[in-house]
């Protein structure tokens, strides 16, 4: 607001009514006119107007939607050019299993795959490790080696659907997977799009599925990042995660902070390493999650969007628009659904949907309704996909970019965002970085208090979970719940016996044998790594090569 004298009539204005609405009983939702705060205790006014945003220069803070510093979006015409991926995360059982549903998913009208691996193969170990009994299928799919991949993509066209692969510790061989089946297809790795998430930093603090220690983890990221800048220009090399740091408790302003900070660590690797920053940093993308709080939400997303830019940009003179954008995936809150009436969660997953796209995503995933007691029916995948189409063809919020820009709240809350979330990457960089925060233990302790605080205003009442400490009822048992055969050990024990005698073991030897010297020295892994899954070298086989040459990480519990 330019005009002095107008703003001084307006804060008198101001001043007049808010003595008014001083006089007025307050509400009947329980929340006081003086105490309403975010998920990341901002405190939130009454009322907004040009006042909150007096400072704000429009060019330099907001722009154009597709132009520096991307706060509107990172493309000119948004989803009126194109609507966001919609990826909905599956994957259960069996390969066969999960190849039924992604066709179903498919024919529903999702536009890409975005594959969840069961808790043995996140962690480099076959179905067949005596550790994977009673996990083998139960959150994802059971992918030991080549042959499995073959299966769970049969007529899937690998050159025509984006696929999405959340794994981490492993990454480099399920991505290795993947290329070799596509050869197989006669398809090069330059015709493939897709993302693996590959963000190791994010298992150290919040979710637990790391195998090497930090230093040999960090080698890997680089050499994929390098292998890719070369073989693979459409592919996204990481999909950096403030998602499970949410997950674990953290607040809108903690998920912003900590994921730009390690996404910091990952461009400092890789500089350290040789590369480039303009040859990888345009296939870096994020993956966030989208909570209740839907105003926060959109200004969280609109936020992490110009604080990257700036990185890149100040910190790290990129000069390719590209490597400026931050383009991110979001996924609705798990941690929000209930067991308790559970329809309810379609409402919850609907606002955090919204929110997603309010904010400019570029996919999406929907939870499914059934989610806090099972894995999805296909019914309940069926009505989150619906609800992203919904949102898209009907709500009306796709016609403009950036709808909520301008909005004063909107605009004064992405601002106080981004002022704390610089104030938490100030303290990781004076602790030399985000891995030596997470070593630290300074990040897991930030995200356990925000945990304990969110768990104690649940139980106290101050928020309100509907279903949960308010407004309860008497449910009925859920029915029709998805259930993982319990056989499915011994199952995949058979198959994975029954490939192991059919392929050619001196080759398999002398591929693996490869990749341990690769580890040793300092070549790029890729190359090793691709020739052993090709040979059916199992996922199992390549990791125990890098655990005994790289080591195995135990977390320091002492924070």
């Amino acid at each position: 607001m330019d005009d002095r004298e107008s703003l001084e009539r307006l804060k008198a204005a101001k001043l007049r009514w808010q003595q008014h609405v001083d006089k007025v009983p307050e509400g009947k939702t329980g929340k006081a006119y003086s105490d309403c705060a975010t998920s990341s205790g901002i405190d939130v006014s009454l009322l907004y107007t040009p006042e909150d945003v007096e400072e704000m220069d429009y060019m330099h803070d907001l722009g154009f939607p597709g132009e520096y510093p991307y706060t509107r979006g990172y493309q000119a015409t948004m989803y009126r050019g194109r609507l966001w991926t919609m990826r909905q995360y599956a994957g259960f059982a069996t390969v066969e299993e999960s190849n039924r549903r992604y066709k179903y998913l498919l024919n529903q009208g999702q536009t890409g795959l975005s594959i969840a691996f069961d808790l043995p193969t996140q962690l480099g170990m076959d179905a067949d490790h005596p550790l994977s009994e009673g996990e083998v299928g139960k959150v994802g799919v059971s992918v030991s080696s080549l042959a499995d991949l073959e299966v769970l993509f049969d007529g899937i066209p690998l050159d025509q659907v984006s696929t999405s692969m959340t794994i981490n510790a492993p990454a480099a061989v399920l991505l290795a997977m993947y290329i070799a089946l596509a050869r197989r297809r006669g398809i090069s790795a330059d015709k493939l799009n897709g993302t693996i998430q590959n963000d190791i930093l994010k298992e150290y603090s919040a979710r637990g599925t790391y195998i090497y220690p930090p230093a040999p983890s960090m080698r890997i990221i680089n050499d994929i990042f390098a292998y890719c800048s070369r073989e693979m220009p459409n592919w996204n090399t990481i999909s950096i995660s403030g998602y499970h740091m949410r997950e674990a408790g953290c607040t809108a302003v903690q998920e912003v902070a900590f994921t730009l900070a390690d996404g910091i660590a990952y461009v400092d690797a890789a500089i350290k390493a040789g590369l480039d920053i303009d040859s990888f940093a345009s296939r870096l993308s994020f993956f966030f999650n989208a909570h209740n709080n839907l105003l926060e939400e959109v200004a969280k997303f609109r936020a992490a969007r110009r604080m990257w830019a700036r990185i890149m940009k100040d910190r790290f003179h990129a000069q390719n628009p590209k490597s400026m954008m931050l383009r991110f995936h979001t996924q609705t809150a798990g941690c929000t659904l209930t067991s308790q009436q559970p329809d309810n969660n379609v409402v919850r997953v609907t606002l955090q949907a919204l929110a997603a796209v309010l904010g400019g995503t570029q996919s999406l995933h929907t939870n499914s309704r059934d989610e806090a007691l099972s894995l999805p029916t296909e019914d309940s995948v069926r009505i989150a996909l619906r609800t992203q189409q919904i949102i898209g063809y009907e709500s009306g919020v796709t016609d403009t970019v950036d709808p909520l820009g301008g909005s004063y709240f909107v605009e004064s809350m992405t601002n106080r965002i981004e002022e704390e979330a610089w104030k938490y990457i100030a303290r990781i960089d004076d602790l030399g970085g985000a891995v030596k925060a997470i070593e630290r233990g300074f990040i897991q302790q930030e995200i356990q208090n925000s945990s304990y605080q969110y768990q104690m205003e649940i139980e106290s009442g101050k928020k309100v979970i509907v279903g949960v400490n308010k407004f309860q009822a008497h449910d009925k048992p859920a029915m029709n719940l998805t259930r993982i055969d319990p056989t499915l050990y011994e199952k995949r024990h058979e198959e994975l016996a029954a490939m192991k005698a059919r392929r050619d073991m001196a080759k398999v030897e002398a591929a693996l044998a490869r990749v341990r010297a690769a580890a040793g020295g300092d070549e790029n892994l890729m190359p090793a790594i691709i020739e052993a899954v090709d040979v059916y070298a199992t996922l199992g086989e390549v990791c125990d090569v890098l655990r005994s040459v790289f080591g195995e990480y135990r977390p320091d519990a002492s924070f």
